[in-house]
């Protein structure tokens, strides 16, 4: 076994182009086999693991997701809105991280000790809170919308009446959750800083931008077509949150009954 220490820090780029020289211009005897290992060789395969298996795991949740979201809201646009505005989320947020944590962009600001590569576990934590907390949102707010124009409302006036009543619900949601993750980030360890710095910046952007500002806007753009269905989706199974299937099938009264039997019950 050689020992190889170089001049550089773990985390220097430098040191990363070492330990790939090394292993392409690794030349073993025939029947003999080398490997390159050591702190810093790890982390270059862990983090070369992750980034493999990012992709696929964001396909995997975002299309189930929008499954779901098909089933839940009856449409194929509304759902298509949802996952677009949390790629927007996604890119907000690690850009945010990347330009302070690695470029150093208002660095003393959230008191950064140091900026290099950020931890390669990140993206996939990052990925999954801020998708579970859009959708969450999501569906709070559109909902609302959905349920008013399943009752008749025109499309305009659902996006208004749905976001008066599911607007609050989502700031408190939201305000909770960025306050959470932001106390982590002026004192926060190194290691965990920049995962709740970019969980906080993506809940806020996430909720007041793209949910608040870009989904309603969308919504109104599209006007009736957002709530379109093809026909050859319609035999999907209906997931009825709202309840509308209650007024569209309301309750047969025996004509035998007396009238005092019909009067509604208050609970």
């Amino acid at each position: 076994m050689i020992t190889v220490i170089p001049t550089t820090g773990p985390e220097d780029e430098r040191t990363l182009d070492v330990v790939h020289r090394i292993r392409d211009s690794i030349n073993p005897a025939e029947g003999t086999r080398l490997y390159v290992t050591g702190s810093t060789a790890v982390s270059i395969d862990v983090s070369q693991k992750l980034n493999d298996a990012l992709p696929v795991y964001l396909a995997l949740v975002v299309g189930l997701a929008f499954v779901l979201l098909v089933l839940v809201f009856r449409s194929l646009l509304v759902p298509v809105i949802g996952v677009l505005g949390f790629l927007l989320t996604i890119g907000a947020a690690f850009g945010a991280t990347v330009a302070v944590f690695q470029w150093g962009w208002a660095a003393d600001a959230v008191n950064a000790g140091s900026t290099g590569p950020i931890l390669s576990l990140a993206p996939i934590i990052i990925v999954g809170i801020l998708f579970g907390l859009a959708m969450d949102y999501q569906v709070f707010l559109v909902s609302r919308m959905h349920e008013a124009h399943a009752h008749g409302a025109a499309p305009r006036n659902a996006i208004v009446t749905g976001f008066r009543q599911a607007a609050p619900v989502v700031i408190a949601a939201a305000t909770i959750m960025f306050a959470v993750f932001a106390a982590f980030v002026p004192e926060g360890n190194d290691t965990i800083k920049p995962i709740a710095f970019a969980l906080a910046v993506g809940i806020a952007f996430d909720a007041f931008i793209v949910r608040m500002i870009a989904v309603p806007a969308a919504l109104a753009l599209l006007g009736g077509s957002a709530w379109w269905l093809p026909s050859w989706l319609r035999r999907l199974p209906e997931l009825d949150v709202e309840g509308a299937a209650l007024e569209r099938h309301p309750p047969v009264v025996d004509d035998n009954t007396t009238p005092s039997d019909q009067a509604p019950a208050h609970v």
